[in-house]
């Protein structure tokens, strides 16, 4: 990169920021981008650092890249888990180191926060991805991950 990096946690500030990459993500993993729920989602993550976090990063004044990784408790690991479930860089910024960067410093955030175990899911036709994850150790689990959704309730 030829402008100075920053990797920065991000708050609710940075929300403007992030949005145009979150829908970007979702097209580029073929999710359908719901800004009505997904928006107030991420406030809310940002807001609340139980729940989980975020993490920024900017070349210059361009915010380039982004993580995001929501909290959980797992018996078989001994106490707190997460899922980085988002880690997205824009594709004129990729090819320079940003994506293991981020990836490292998201983990080292979660080890902070006193994390035993990280996961997330790689799409099978998205090598370069998996190849980054494989090298910081992350493995493919024998299990399958299933997924049930609910609306939410209308008040």
């Amino acid at each position: 990169m030829n402008d100075p990096e920053q990797m920065l946690l991000a708050t609710t500030e940075h929300a403007p920021d992030i949005l145009p990459l979150m829908a970007a993500f979702n097209q580029a993993e073929s999710i359908v981008w719901r800004p009505d729920a997904m928006v107030p989602a991420l406030h809310r993550l940002l807001a609340d650092p139980a729940l989980g976090l975020a993490l920024v990063a900017y070349a210059g004044p361009r915010l380039v890249g982004y993580s995001l990784a929501t909290f959980g408790y797992d018996i078989e690991f001994a106490g707190r888990d997460a899922f980085i479930t988002e880690l997205f860089v824009e594709s004129s910024s990729r090819g320079q180191g940003l994506g293991r960067r981020l990836l490292e410093a998201t983990v080292q955030h979660l080890q902070q926060r006193n994390v035993r175990a990280v996961h997330l899911v790689v799409r099978p036709d998205n090598p370069r991805a998996r190849s980054l994850y494989e090298s910081h150790g992350f493995q493919a689990s024998p299990r399958i991950l299933m997924t049930k959704t609910f609306e939410p309730e209308e008040s």
